[in-house]
Parts: C-alpha cells; sequence; structure tokens
C-alpha cells in the first residue's frame, strides 16, 4: 500500500492552480472537466511520477466549516519539505506570499507556516541533516 493522492480543500480551482504552480514551483498534473469543477493536481517537479496534491473544491458546507475552522485556529492544513528554508523563504517573500510565521529554527528541523491564498495555512519544513 502507498500514498498516491493527498487533497486540499481551496476557495477557487483556477487561483489555487496558478499559486501552486507559479508561486510553490509544482508542476500540474492531472485537470480532467468534471461538470462545475476539475479534478486538478499538482505534483512535485522532483516527484513528477509522485504523490499527487488535489486541489478539491471547498463547495461543500462541511467543508467550507472545516477549512475556516482550521484556518481560524491558525492550523496548517499540511506541509511541504524545502531543501533550503532560507532561499525559498525569501523567494517566496518576494513573490508576496504572506507568511504567519517566519522560520524557526528548532533543534533537527526548521519550521515556517504561510498562507496559500486558497483558504489554507501550510507549512515549511526543512530538515536538517
Amino acid at each position: 500500500m502507498k500514498i498516491i493522492l493527498s487533497s486540499i480543500f481551496v476557495d477557487d480551482q483556477d487561483k489555487a492552480l496558478k499559486f501552486y504552480t507559479e508561486v510553490l514551483g509544482f508542476l500540474p498534473k492531472q485537470d480532467i472537466p468534471l461538470g462545475k469543477y476539475r479534478w486538478l493536481s499538482v505534483v512535485s517537479p522532483d516527484a513528477p511520477d509522485g504523490v499527487e496534491l488535489v486541489l478539491e473544491p471547498n463547495d461543500n458546507p462541511a467543508a467550507q466549516t472545516f477549512q475556516k475552522a482550521i484556518y481560524d485556529q491558525g492550523i496548517p492544513m499540511t506541509g511541504f519539505s524545502v531543501a533550503d528554508m532560507k532561499s525559498d523563504y525569501e523567494r517566496m517573500l518576494s513573490l508576496g506570499v504572506r507568511f504567519k510565521t517566519a522560520p524557526d529554527y528548532q533543534q533537527d528541523l526548521i519550521i515556517a507556516m504561510f498562507d496559500d491564498t486558497c483558504g489554507n495555512y501550510i507549512h515549511l519544513y526543512q530538515f536538517k541533516k
């Protein structure tokens, strides 16, 4: 058994696709029309055949309530690993990304949290070697 998909609720699929590709640098993987919405996913350029992140529309009232409650509590919806926190943090700041927390240097981990503009906080992690 292995993980092949993970989903994140987004308030606008087009806006999410733009942010996740143009700002975060993910690659589009699936874009399949499904009526009003799309099966829309992105992947890491380092693992184009790896885990897909599905940009799931939050049209369901339960999804909206959950997403807002988690966001209002300042809880990240998911996390992404980076190889160089300092350069990714500075690059993202230069692109206008709003960080809730700046990089925090722990013993074996550097962690920061940003707003994805689609209703979620996301953690960035760099594990020290």
